[in-house]
């Protein structure tokens, strides 16, 4: 196995379990709820958290300074020196891979004989996850750090991000939808068909009516967007917003329809989902584009 470390950060919406089977570093975002502050591994539960939101809670997030990252893998060099991969929060959504680029340069100095290189993986929640997960299994088949780097590199090119939201009033707190369409589409039912375009923004791919229209709308989008990537999808990942049933309805359809049964769940966390909100789900896979 080759002999360097996977570092990643929360964003990823990940159980704690598979950082922890993958001996994987992660540091944490912070989301802001109610007069407290939360680093994301010390969240609410799922459903309080989002419950909360659905009662009017408006939470914030901050990415971490790159004074804390330093802090971060510092700590984490003086356990284990070794060479990094660190696989980041996409920059077109957040400063995390500012912070953590800042952060290498200034350790870089002290040492001298290890490598580092962060990756922009241009992707949020599970699909950067999906990302690391990727990365891994690629450094456990032997690959060196610049080959895996390399691999990453192209692969986050190549990964499809499609989603929906059930709360257009989140969207709109983001900036990304004006109040009247947030108005109008909650009264008449409309869900957002969205995906992460290539400089890692999240971009509207159209609108449809109704809950199940929407979750069917992601997996025809998915499917249009797999093309001859269509076989090399030997895992989905999928997250969701308190919305399990939603969850499990669109993993059921995609086993039905691709045959993949490697399908991994996983909640949509309170740094993500303060600016989606509650009923997010989002289907992440390999494509022709993203």
């Amino acid at each position: 196995m080759s002999g360097f470390r996977i570092f990643t950060d929360s964003s990823c919406d990940l159980p704690k379990s598979f950082y922890e089977e993958y001996d994987v570093p992660y540091i944490c975002l912070t989301y802001y709820l109610e007069g407290k502050s939360y680093p994301d591994n010390q969240s609410l539960p799922s459903h309080e958290f989002y419950d909360k939101i659905r009662n009017g809670a408006t939470p914030t997030t901050s990415q971490p300074s790159p004074e804390v990252a330093e802090e971060f893998i510092r700590a984490e060099l003086e356990k284990k020196p070794t060479d990094i991969l660190f696989i980041a929060f996409s920059s077109g959504l957040s400063g995390t891979y500012n912070s953590v680029s800042l952060a290498i340069n200034n350790i870089k100095e002290d040492y001298p004989d290890n490598k580092f290189i962060v990756i922009d993986s241009l992707a949020a929640s599970a699909g950067e996850g999906l990302l690391v997960y990727k990365a891994i299994q690629y450094k456990n088949e032997g690959h060196t750090l610049e080959e895996t780097a390399s691999y990453i590199e192209d692969l986050k090119n190549h990964l499809g991000h499609v989603f929906t939201v059930d709360d257009l009033n989140c969207l709109h707190r983001g900036g990304r939808v004006s109040k009247t369409v947030a108005i109008i589409g909650t009264l008449a039912n409309i869900k957002p068909i969205l995906h992460v375009d290539n400089e890692g923004h999240l971009t509207p791919l159209g609108n449809v009516r109704g809950r199940k229209k929407s979750i069917l709308s992601l997996i025809d989008a998915m499917e249009k967007q797999m093309g001859s990537y269509r076989d090399k999808n030997d895992c989905i990942f999928i997250s969701n917003g308190d919305c399990m049933d939603d969850a499990n309805f669109a993993a059921d359809t995609i086993r039905e329809r691709f045959g993949i049964e490697d399908i991994r769940i996983s909640d949509v966390g309170p740094v993500i989902g303060s600016h989606s909100g509650p009923g997010t789900l989002a289907i992440f896979f390999l494509a022709d584009y993203k």
